[in-house]
């Protein structure tokens, strides 16, 4: 874990000072990103680097997929995702020198990332080896409102004295991510995976366009700059990598020269290169003609009505609230213009994962949408959607009825080679089919249910009817699958799984009856609701009546306990110091799993099995995964050990901020960072979503005095004021608004309504954790020093 170093400030992450060997973690938290586009925080001049990381959504080479041996139903290719042309590239001269970070003077280096204004500004003061002193402020954006573009705003003033200034801005191909496959195939096609269709120059305008050689993706980037405040000489080249623009200018003492470059992305699998340069080209001179400060002002509008609604508001704990909005920032902005696409577990902010959504985006990032910015889900969903024709043909070749989604992909097809945590997590399909299910509960949106969300519903339940068999007693069982948690796999009646299978079955069939024509289109056969209920109600779930408590799959609790205490602490995470045969006929367990069941089907539990469950896995879960902690704080919460899910809460809020895990380098943890809102709305706020309304159990940690949020529904705000005593409720809708309040229900009309918080029943003793992975206090994780707001 890093020494947190970022200024606490409850709208922005800023940093003083410069230290190369955080650059790769920092440029992970500084990304910035539309959804469509990503840019890390990278150095404008592109040197010293930790990764280099320009993104389109959707974009990655495709590669060979190597097995050890062959076996039916392998991937046979792999999907990577690569590095776009980096329009990022500032590059600066003062007189004949190059500006290095690493040479001449840097009296001060600041970068701030503003949170409500949706842009990364550096500043930094410069002297020459010569003696040249210049003072440099750069802004940047990635547009909101022109979904292709970005841009920055670079500003250079000579100080002390005169001096010539000449800005080298580019686009540049082909850089290489930081991946070393043992495969030479492999990396070769991920070392230059970009070749040169055009590279076109029409007076200070560069487009170059690419085609990614195996996957056949086709790439334009066009810049364009608007140059002020100083008589400038601009010249403008292109070669098939790189494209130039070379701006000079004298600067007398306070002179400034101020340059605005717009850099904007298309790409397609299908469009010509002239289609893709012409909307590129468009894109930019759209952008170039609104100009920075309306770029700018675009912003701040879209964050605004984000923040509206969205904003948590936390009073006691300073860090907490900055962590926590610097989490919904980041998992607004992964998503906000991604249209018809889905949220890598890394958003686009890094290549780890290899730009891979999975699973952990419809259950922990889709719900944070749904409440916050339900349009950006509806479009996250209709991919999936989209990716059905797969989902079918991965289903087909399994030789199952329906569709089986990909656990791990960029276009929809598997991209996983390791088939018991790949083939066999068939809980996906569930996971998406209950982010449509409580999508709709959620916004009322009909005509998505009719027009996309039936058919998923349908098509996964088909899935689950045949991979399912009766029993001689009539029992429903789900034999051979993987469920949430990482070291346990391919095992029978997983309990999540077949909870979550429950959900979708019934789902389905309710979906059916209310859209009946559709049904029809869709082929749903009239006997197939009533099976879906059937098989439904048959589902068989585990309990271990010995030990008072559901096993996370059929006899997990009969099987032989890790040996934590002969664990020593440097052998987490045990994956990489273990063989997986022996995680797996163990009681061990990498992450929440029956933990999370407890929250996603929470009305399938009684408070005391919840209890108990949480009591029982708490002692076996390491959490050597990020997901992990955001069930356990909200689980732990619901139960009445506030302080322990607080705990947890400050472990997945700091995640990135202080790099808990050690690998933000390689991007943001999108899921975790969702997980943080999690743990506050579902877990302090004790919001459940159910099949009569929403119910909130507010109630806080001793640390808090009060908390605030808000979540749409039915295309309305919802905020909740919660203190120790009481919540305050009040809705912006003008219908009424049926919820509950732990057992009462309200209705929310026009007035704002309090309610008292009932007194807690006393827990019991805190539960135990293996020995060295309880979380750390949060008043250790919130109170360690960090920089002060400039």
């Amino acid at each position: 874990m890093s020494e947190a170093r970022f200024e606490v400030d409850p709208w922005t992450i800023g940093i003083h000072g410069l230290d190369a060997d955080r650059l790769a973690h920092e440029e992970s938290v500084f990304g910035l990103s539309n959804g469509h586009l990503g840019w890390r925080g990278n150095l404008d001049e592109g040197d010293p680097r930790g990764l280099a990381g320009s993104y389109l959504n959707g974009v990655f080479e495709e590669h060979p997929m190597p097995h050890a041996e062959d076996g039916y139903g392998y991937p046979d290719a792999g999907q990577s995702v690569i590095n776009v042309q980096n329009g990022q590239i500032i590059r600066l001269l003062v007189d004949d020198e190059p500006f290095d970070l690493r040479h001449g003077e840097l009296t001060s280096h600041s970068r701030r990332l503003d949170l409500r204004d949706g842009t990364l500004t550096r500043e930094f003061d410069w002297t020459s080896p010569t003696g040249r002193r210049v003072s440099v402020r750069s802004t940047r954006v990635v547009s909101f409102t022109h979904r292709a573009a970005a841009a920055v705003r670079y500003e250079v003033e000579a100080v002390g004295g005169a001096c010539e200034i000449t800005v080298l801005s580019e686009l540049l191909a082909n850089e290489p991510l930081p991946i070393v496959h043992e495969d030479p195939r492999v990396q070769d096609l991920l070392t230059e995976p970009l070749e040169t269709v055009e590279a076109d120059v029409v007076g200070d305008r560069a487009t170059l366009i690419h085609r990614t050689r195996r996957s056949g993706l086709t790439i334009a980037v066009t810049m364009e700059h608007h140059v002020d405040g100083a008589s400038a000489a601009t010249t403008t080249e292109a070669d098939e990598d790189l494209a130039r623009t070379t701006i000079r200018a004298r600067l007398d003492p306070g002179e400034r020269l101020d340059i605005v470059k717009i850099v904007a992305h298309e790409w397609s699998s299908d469009l010509s290169a002239a289609t893709l340069r012409d909307r590129a080209e468009t894109a930019a001179d759209a952008a170039l003609a609104d100009g920075w400060d309306r770029l700018v002002d675009g912003q701040r509008r879209t964050l605004d009505d984000f923040w509206a609604c969205a904003d948590v508001v936390v009073e006691g704990e300073p860090r907490l609230q900055q962590a926590v909005r610097f989490a919904l920032f980041q998992v607004f902005q992964a998503a906000v213009r991604a249209e018809l696409r889905s949220v890598p577990g890394k958003g686009l902010t890094g290549s780890g994962y290899e730009g891979h959504t999975f699973w952990d985006f419809e259950a922990f990032v889709l719900p944070v949408l749904t409440a916050t910015a339900p349009h950006a889900a509806e479009q996250a969903l209709r991919w999936r959607h989209s990716t059905l024709g797969h989902a079918r043909d991965r289903a087909r070749l399994l030789h199952l009825d329906g569709a089986s989604f990909a656990w791990r992909t960029i276009d929809g097809r598997e991209s996983s080679g390791y088939w018991p945590a790949s083939t066999a997590a068939f809980h996906i399909n569930a996971d998406v089919a209950a982010a449509v299910l409580h999508y709709v509960r959620a916004t009322g949106d009909v005509d998505f249910e009719r027009d996309y969300g039936l058919e998923i519903l349908a098509e996964t339940a088909r899935l689950w009817v045949s991979l399912g068999r009766h029993d001689a007693d009539g029992a429903f069982h789900i034999d051979g699958v993987t469920g949430p948690d990482e070291y346990s796999a391919v095992v029978n009646d997983n309990v999540f799984t077949n909870l979550m299978a429950q959900l979708n079955l019934r789902g389905a069939a309710a979906a059916t009856r209310r859209h009946p024509d559709r049904a029809r289109e869709l082929g749903i056969r009239g006997d197939e609701p009533e099976r879906w209920d059937a098989v439904a109600d048959a589902m068989h779930i585990p309990f271990d009546h010995s030990r008072g408590v559901h096993p996370q799959s059929a006899g997990y609790t009969d099987l032989e306990r890790w040996d934590f205490e002969a664990t020593s602490q440097d052998q987490y995470l045990l994956q990489e110091h273990f063989p997986y045969f022996d995680l797996y006929r163990k009681q061990v367990l990498k992450q929440a799993d029956l933990v999370l069941a407890l929250h996603l089907a929470h009305e399938a539990f009684t408070p005391e099995e919840k209890a108990r469950a949480f009591e029982y896995y708490e002692a076996l879960t390491v959490r050597d995964s990020s997901l992990s902690a955001s069930a356990q704080s909200v689980i732990a919460a619901e139960v009445g050990h506030l302080e322990l899910a607080y705990d947890y809460l400050a472990e997945v809020a700091t995640i990135d901020l202080d790099d808990v895990h050690g690998n933000t380098h390689e991007g943001l943890h999108m899921a975790a960072l969702a997980g943080g809102w999690t743990a506050i709305v579902a877990g302090f706020g004790g919001m459940r979503d159910t099949a009569e309304g929403f119910l909130f159990r507010p109630r806080l940690p001793s640390r808090l005095a009060r908390l605030g949020f808000g979540v749409r529904i039915h295309g309305e705000t919802l905020r909740l004021d919660v203190t120790q005593t009481a919540t305050t409720y009040r809705y912006s809708g003008g219908d009424p608004l049926r919820i509950r309040h732990f057992d009462e229900e309200i209705v929310l009309e026009g007035a704002e309504v309090t309610m008292p918080t009932p007194a807690l029943s006393p827990p019991g003793a805190r539960p135990t954790q293996p020995a060295g992975r309880a979380p750390l206090p949060a008043g250790e994780a919130f109170d360690q020093p960090a920089g002060e707001p400039g």
